[in-house]
C-alpha cells in the first residue's frame, strides 16, 4: 500500500542531511589507507539540480581525523548479507510500461534494472494473480464457478499474465539476467477460502494441500517461461482482509501449520528450490512470525520473514533477528519518498533487513490504474498517459544512490552513527565499501569518514544524496 501521508514531495519536515558514500578498496583491510588515490563521487539533490551527477574527485589523507563530525567505518565487524534492493513489477507498473512504444519500454526497464545504464534494481516483487494495483479484472490462477473445486490444479493457468505482465518480466531479465523475483499472492483462489470469493474472507485449512500445489504449479509455470522465482511469501498482509479487493486473512497458527505440513513438504518432494518467507506484513505484529519460527518443523522450511512499514517500527526486525539469528529478515513492501525516505531506507538496513522493495514503480499522472481502495502517491517514475512520456522524479535518483552501489551479496559492516547523521555501510563482493549517511538539513554540513588509518573530508549540499567511490592502487 502507498499512502499519501507518507509522501514528502516538499520535504516540509525538520531537515537532516542525506549522503550515500561508496569507497572501493582491495581486500587487504588491515593496511593503512594510502595517501593520494582519487575518490570519485556522485550526488543527487532534492531540487533536482544534481541527478546521480559526477563530482570533482577527493582523496583520503593518512592519519586520524580531528573533525567535529566523524563516521568511522569498520569492515571487520559484519552483519547481514544483502540479497537485493529494488521495487515491484506488479500489474499496474507492467501495464503502464507496456503502453509505451517498444523502444521506450526497453529504455525504461533498462533504467530500472541495468546497473550501468540505470540504477541497478536487483530484487523485484511480483504478484501471484492480481494485486489491488492492476489494469485487469481481479483474478487468481484457478478461478472457478461458485461451489466448484480443483484440488489437483487441473484448471490452473497463468494465461492472463501473458497480456502485459510476462512480457515486462522477460524484458527485465533480458536487461539484467541476474535480477531476482519474489512472488506474493493477494488471495488464493476463492474456492480455497471460507467465503468462496477472491475478496475478503479467510483461508480454509481443508484446502491447504491444494494451496501448496497451487504454489508449486505457479513456480513451475513461471520457470517454464524462463522466469525463476527466488522466493515466495505465502500471503500479502495476512492480518488485513477487507472485501474491497483480493485479500485473505490467516492466523499465525494456520500459516505455521501450512508451512510445516503442506508447502514445506510439497516443495521438498517436488525439488522446488524457491525460498519461503513467512508473514509479509507490518512491524507491529512480530509474534506472528515468531509463532512460526518457534516451531522446529515449520522453521526448517522458512528462510526468512518479510515485513512492511505501515504500522510499527523497524526495530521489530532487529528484535526478531535477535530471537532467531539463523533466519533472515526482509523488507518486502513500502515506498519511501524524498530525503526523509533515504533516511528510512538506512533505518531498514541498520535493522537487519536483507532487502528493500518499494511498492508500485510506474503509476500514471492520474494515479492509475488503481481499482483498489488505497491512494497512490506519485511513484519514482510517473507516466503521462496522454503524451506517453515519463517523468523521472527525485526518488528514482535517490533509490539509485543505494541500489546502483549496494550490490547483491554485500555485507553490512559497522559504521558509527553521530547525532543527526544516520548512516549505513556495506562491503560489496568486489571489495567496495558503501556508506550511506543521512542528514535532512537544508545546509551543507562538513564531516569526515575515518577508515583504517586514514580519513576523508567531505562537505555535501543539504537535502542531497551522494555516493563516493575509492579504489586503492
Amino acid at each position: 500500500m502507498i499512502r499519501r501521508s507518507e509522501y514528502d514531495s516538499s520535504c516540509a519536515v525538520p531537515f537532516r542531511f542525506v549522503v550515500a558514500v561508496v569507497l572501493v578498496f582491495p581486500l587487504g583491510l588491515g593496511h593503512a589507507a594510502p595517501a593520494g588515490p582519487a575518490v570519485q563521487w556522485w550526488m543527487s539533490s532534492s531540487d533536482m539540480s544534481e541527478k546521480l551527477s559526477a563530482q570533482a574527485p577527493l582523496s583520503f589523507t593518512p592519519g586520524p581525523s580531528r573533525a567535529k563530525t566523524i563516521i568511522e567505518v569498520d569492515p571487520t565487524r559484519t552483519f547481514q548479507t544483502i540479497v537485493g534492493l529494488g521495487s515491484s513489477l506488479e500489474h499496474s507498473t507492467c501495464y503502464n510500461i507496456s503502453r509505451l512504444p517498444p523502444e521506450q519500454q526497453e529504455k525504461v526497464v533498462e533504467s530500472l534494472v541495468d546497473s550501468e545504464k540505470g540504477i541497478g534494481m536487483s530484487l523485484m516483487r511480483i504478484c501471484m494473480g492480481t494485486p489491488d494495483f492492476t489494469a485487469s479484472a481481479w483474478y487468481s490462477y484457478d478461478d472457478l464457478p461458485h461451489g466448484q473445486t480443483d484440488p489437483e490444479m487441473q484448471s490452473l493457468s497463468i494465461a492472463k499474465d501473458r497480456q502485459y505482465v510476462l512480457p515486462i518480466l522477460k524484458l527485465a531479465l533480458r536487461k539484467n539476467a541476474h535480477v531476482k523475483f519474489f512472488a506474493s499472492p493477494w488471495s488464493p483462489p476463492g474456492w480455497m477460502k471460507t467465503n468462496d470469493a477472491l475478496c475478503g474472507g479467510r483461508t480454509d485449512p481443508q484446502h491447504f494441500a491444494a494451496l501448496a500445489r497451487y504454489f508449486t504449479k505457479f513456480i513451475e509455470a513461471y520457470e517454464a517461461e524462463g522466469i525463476p522465482i527466488h522466493a515466495v511469501t505465502l500471503q500479502n498482509e495476512p492480518q488485513y482482509a477487507p472485501s474491497t479487493y483480493p485479500t485473505c486473512r490467516w492466523t499465525a497458527g494456520q500459516q505455521r501449520d501450512f508451512i510445516r505440513d503442506h508447502i514445506g513438504p510439497e516443495f521438498k518432494a517436488r525439488g522446488i528450490s524457491t525460498k519461503i518467507w513467512c508473514y509479509d506484513h507490518n512491524f507491529n505484529s512480530p509474534e506472528f512470525p515468531a509463532t512460526i519460527l518457534s516451531d522446529v518443523e515449520a522453521s526448517r522450511y522458512v528462510e526468512g520473514t518479510a515485513f512492511h512499514h505501515y504500522e510499527g517500527r523497524p526495530s521489530a526486525m532487529t528484535a526478531l533477528h535477535d530471537r532467531f539469528p539463523e533466519k533472515r529478515v526482509y523488507f518486502s513492501e513500502g515506498s519511501v519518498f524524498g530525503i526523509r525516505g533515504a533516511a528510512r531506507i538506512v533505518e531498514f538496513l541498520r535493522n537487519w533487513a536483507c532487502s528493500y522493495n518499494a511498492w508500485v514503480t510506474v503509476i500514471d499522472h492520474k494515479g492509475e490504474p488503481n481499482p483498489g481502495p488505497h491512494d497512490c502517491s506519485p511513484t519514482c517514475i510517473v507516466l503521462n498517459s496522454e503524451a506517453l512520456t515519463l517523468d523521472y522524479r527525485f526518488d528514482y535518483y535517490m533509490y539509485g544512490q543505494f541500489m546502483k552501489f549496494i550490490r547483491p551479496g554485500a555485507v553490512r559492516v559497522h559504521s558509527s552513527e553521530p547525532k543527526s547523521f544516520p548512516n549505513c555501510a556495506v562491503w560489496n563482493p568486489d571489495g567496495s565499501l558503501v556508506l550511506v549517511v543521512v542528514n535532512r538539513g537544508g545546509q551543507a554540513v562538513p564531516f569526515d569518514i575515518q577508515w583504517n588509518d586514514g580519513h576523508l573530508t567531505a562537505k555535501i549540499a543539504g537535502n542531497s544524496v551522494a555516493t563516493y567511490l575509492w579504489r586503492a592502487p
